[in-house]
């Protein structure tokens, strides 16, 4: 499979997208990498411990105490314990970040676990000979009383590459371990390297990936980071210098606004509406303005395994984490659900993040489960609607102008001369009615003066309702 990585830099933002046979697969974000959390490595102080919730605050020298669940921890911990831990999740909103004490380092082709004792291999590494002979290797070369996981790239390592990859991961923990004794006021005790990096070490393969950048100071500095990261061949890293930007030029922006819609729309006419709530992922298939040729059970069973492999695309994305649940359209033929079924499985595998599908429910519904690891396609894009408040609907105009005829009645109760209103013109059209008659009804029954007044600057559930004299 042919992988393009796509890195355009502007001001203090780097953005990066992983195009996989045409399609943007995943999106990353990155504003500024100094203010960063994920993987960092700290030297916290327990400042409380909640049994009930499993779990313990701990200070690592930020506005937000970590969260720390206790069955994350490899001590028992008690209220005054200096601790290393490492920040699994970013703060979200109130919510602090959450680390734990299972520290992990990441190198070229190895993850180094300094308090596991394991050897596990990527399972993107599907080749059973390939995997025998990279598990003996990490066995060889595992530290004692430490754990390795070997990373996707490291498919066709050499024993010497591996082991070389290992020590610069112990030299790396010394300098932690040596921090975390010592006395310095400083809490942070590691930090991951910058966007950039991260995904050419985690990501880039020789032969099979194009890298595509669009300034000519980002051209060499990944040419730079390659030959640091030990890639001895040379690398063609592709310059786009067009009058359009690289993610427009590439389609990628049209697939990034499509992730972001509730609606998105299939190939064959049908969609799915994903609603998503804090618990869960629902996602319904629907056939749309796709009527098939045969019959009904054709169009049906077609529209559902597209819906499938969208359904993965748009999961992975989405960057979407815990409970899915996928509402298909309805299948009588067991065959045609099992289909369904095997679309969606094949189609998840290549999704890097864990996913377990779990079939059908007894209510007809496709359950599975997604590994969280970062934040959320629309919450590193989008903030909540400050009109909306994040729930999506806004009052209608009519009950906007409803709400503006109740207020005007209580204001006029007082002892006012006349009453004036400023709302959109939208709005304004109800309150004053065909011809004026809601707007003669309304003065006829509280006895007072009202003057109406459009204002496109105000949003449509906006409104102002002011008293004033006649004069």
């Amino acid at each position: 499979m042919k992988r393009k990585i796509v890195i355009s830099a502007l001001l203090n933002q780097v953005q990066v997208g992983i195009v996989e046979n045409g399609r943007l697969v995943e999106y990353y974000l990155e504003r500024d990498s100094r203010d960063r959390l994920g993987s960092n490595i700290y030297k916290g102080r327990v400042e409380n411990i909640l049994p009930g919730m499993g779990a313990a605050f701990v200070d690592i020298g930020m506005a937000k105490n970590a969260f720390l669940f206790l069955a994350d921890s490899i001590d028992e911990l008690k209220i005054g314990d200096s601790v290393m831990v490492q920040v699994s999740k970013e703060a979200v909103g109130t919510k602090g970040p959450r680390v734990t004490t299972r520290v992990s380092l990441p190198g070229r082709y190895l993850v180094l676990m300094p308090f596991q004792e394991h050897t596990g291999i990527s399972r993107q590494i599907t080749d059973e000979t390939e995997r025998a002979r990279l598990k003996e290797i990490a066995e060889e070369i595992r530290p004692e009383n430490m754990g390795l996981i070997v990373r996707t790239v490291a498919e066709h390592c050499t024993h010497e590459e591996l082991e070389a990859d290992v020590a610069d991961l112990l030299e790396e923990w010394s300098r932690i371990t040596n921090k975390h004794r010592g006395k310095s006021s400083s809490r942070l005790l590691y930090q991951d390297y910058d966007l950039v990096h991260r995904i050419l070490r985690d990501l880039y393969a020789s032969g099979n990936t194009t890298i595509v950048v669009d300034n000519a100071d980002m051209q060499k500095r990944v040419q730079d980071e390659l030959a640091s990261l030990g890639v001895k061949e040379p690398v063609q890293v592709d310059l786009h210098q067009g009058k359009v930007d690289v993610f427009t030029h590439l389609g990628l922006k049209k697939e990034l606004e499509r992730a972001g819609n509730n609606r998105v729309w299939l190939d064959c006419g049908g969609y799915l509406v994903f609603n998503q709530t804090e618990a869960l992922l629902s996602i319904d298939v629907n056939t749309g303005k796709y009527v098939g040729s045969k019959n009904l059970q054709d169009t049906v069973l077609k529209t559902n395994l597209e819906a499938a492999a969208e359904i993965a695309h748009q999961l992975r994305l989405r960057n979407t984490g815990g409970i899915v649940i996928i509402d298909f359209i309805d299948m009588a033929d067991p065959s045609h659900r099992e289909a369904v079924l095997q679309q969606l499985a094949t189609s998840l595998s290549a999704d890097k993040t864990r996913t377990n599908l779990l079939g059908f429910t007894r209510l007809g519904l496709v359950e599975l489960t997604r590994k969280k690891t970062d934040r959320l396609l629309s919450h590193i894009l989008d903030v909540d609607c400050p009109h909306c408040k994040g729930r999506g609907r806004v009052p209608s105009d009519e009950t906007v102008a409803f709400q503006i005829a109740r207020e005007v009645n209580s204001l006029a109760l007082e002892d006012v001369e006349a009453i004036e209103v400023r709302c959109h013109p939208s709005v304004a059209g109800h309150v004053i009615g065909p011809g004026g008659s809601n707007l003669r009804e309304l003065e006829k029954y509280i006895g007072k003066t009202v003057t109406v007044q459009g204002d496109e600057s105000l949003p449509r559930q906006d409104y102002r309702v002011e008293s004033y004299t006649i004069d």
